[in-house]
């Protein structure tokens, strides 16, 4: 078939697209500006890419699939409507696209997408189609002449509940999404109880309060009891857990953090569920390298190390700010100064006091413009909210010649030149902290 993704340059759709191509259909897609994720698909997956939107890039295609910011005034959308193309969310394509699969589905509020592809590393012969670049494949996508997928499973608009899953792993939940709920918690915590319940394999941390409520037959984890012997080390200047499961020994995995340990022990026990033997699975554990923009190492000099991450609501950041104090104390660096770009205006306004508390410990914080993701602006004075800390508020930042640059009004406001800066945020902050906005 002939299938057009609009807004194919975020993360969820294009992984949606590559593996569409790579089952042989042939795709295109559109989005409002050129990225490195349209430029890879237009060089590697042949994809037929239109920038910015426009309603020519539907004609003569099959099926048209579109993301959740696209709203029905979207000029492709109405013309696919007036030309009777068959039009799906991304949301509704899984069922296609999953429905014959076994599917190795993780959800949560927090770990996903690392739990996504520390199973996808576990698991090397497998599809994979996750919610952010594994570094040991260099996409979110992989493809094997196979039916059995690792699946990052999303509870933001309940498309988990499409995902077909054989293998559910749920690694905590949390009340996020809430707009998309209605703010009614039953329904929230429903749709996880039904993805759960679609399963014939559960796999689940036995601690979140939530998960250990349910009565469902799960592979348990209890982190405080199976977890030991927790240690951070460096390998090579890079971030290393090491960590003992239950009476299975003693496994390493990429990255710092209890939270990484717990990851990698969900993603183990899941493999032994699927006839993995635990030697294999040691020693696929170090294949792991990590996640773009997960704790994302992006220079690394004796010096300075600048790190980004994706980290957009509290629990995740206070959880990577813990990780980064002791990365400080191992590197032996004297400062921590962190650039937070907030994103949605709705997520900060629900979470503003979490937000707050959650930077503790850093030596200076810089605050971003909230990036909107589509929504309407609201006037928050953040200013006043992060009184507490040593704070600037800027415009955006860069990166050359290994300095990190703080702009406001068009003026260089501060240099970053030494110790550990790290970027927080899941809109373009990325590209920012690269010094390739």
């Amino acid at each position: 078939m002939k299938i057009h993704f609009i807004g194919i340059g975020g993360i969820g759709l294009s992984a949606l697209a590559k593996f569409l191509h790579n089952d042989g259909h042939k795709i295109s897609g559109s989005d409002i500006k050129q990225t490195e994720i349209t430029n890879d698909l237009a060089t590697n997956y042949d994809a037929k890419i239109t920038i910015p939107h426009h309603p020519d890039a539907v004609e003569g295609v099959d099926r048209v699939i579109y993301s959740a910011a696209v709203r029905p005034n979207n000029p492709e959308y109405k013309r696919a409507k007036e030309l009777g193309i068959e039009l799906l969310s991304r949301k509704e394509a899984l069922k296609f696209i999953l429905g014959e699969k076994e599917v190795y589905a993780v959800g949560g509020a927090h770990g996903k997408s690392t739990t996504s592809a520390m199973l996808a590393s576990l698991l090397p012969g497998t599809n994979a189609l996750i919610g952010a670049i594994s570094k040991e494949f260099g996409s979110n996508v992989r493809n094997f002449p196979n039916n059995k997928v690792v699946f990052e499973a999303d509870e933001s608009d309940e498309s988990f509940l499409n995902s077909n899953p054989y293998l559910a792993i749920v690694t905590n939940v949390e009340p996020e999404h809430m707009e998309y709920y209605e703010y009614d918690e039953d329904r929230f915590y429903n749709a996880y109880r039904n993805f759960l319940s679609l399963a014939k394999v559960r796999v689940i941390n036995a601690e979140d309060e939530f998960l250990s409520s349910l009565d469902m037959e799960s592979i348990k984890l209890y982190p405080s009891k199976d977890l030991s012997d927790i240690e951070f080390v460096l390998v090579e200047g890079e971030p290393h857990t090491r960590f003992r499961l239950k009476d299975l020994g003693s496994f390493e995995v990429f990255g710092f953090g209890e939270h990484i340990a717990l990851d990698a022990a969900l993603a183990i026990l899941a493999g032994l569920e699927l006839g993995e033997d635990v030697e294999t699975l040691r020693k696929n554990l170090l294949n792991y390298k990590g996640i773009k923009k997960r704790f994302d190492i992006v220079q690394n000099q004796e010096q300075m190390v600048v790190i980004d991450d994706y980290g957009h609501h509290p629990t995740e950041i206070r959880v990577t700010m813990g990780s980064l104090q002791n990365y400080k104390k191992l590197r032996d660096f004297h400062q921590l100064n962190v650039i937070w770009q907030p994103h949605k205006y709705s997520r900060t306004i629900d979470n503003l006091q979490g937000f707050v508390e959650c930077f503790e410990g850093v030596d200076e914080l810089v605050i971003l413009p909230i990036w909107s993701a589509g929504e309407l602006e609201v006037d928050i004075d953040l200013k006043g909210a992060f009184s507490r800390y040593k704070l600037l508020m800027a415009d955006a930042v860069t990166k050359e010649d290994s300095v990190v640059k703080v702009i406001k009004d068009g003026k260089v406001i501060r240099e970053y030149d030494k110790g550990l800066v790290t970027a927080f945020g899941a809109g373009d902050i990325t590209y920012q902290i690269r010094g390739e906005a």
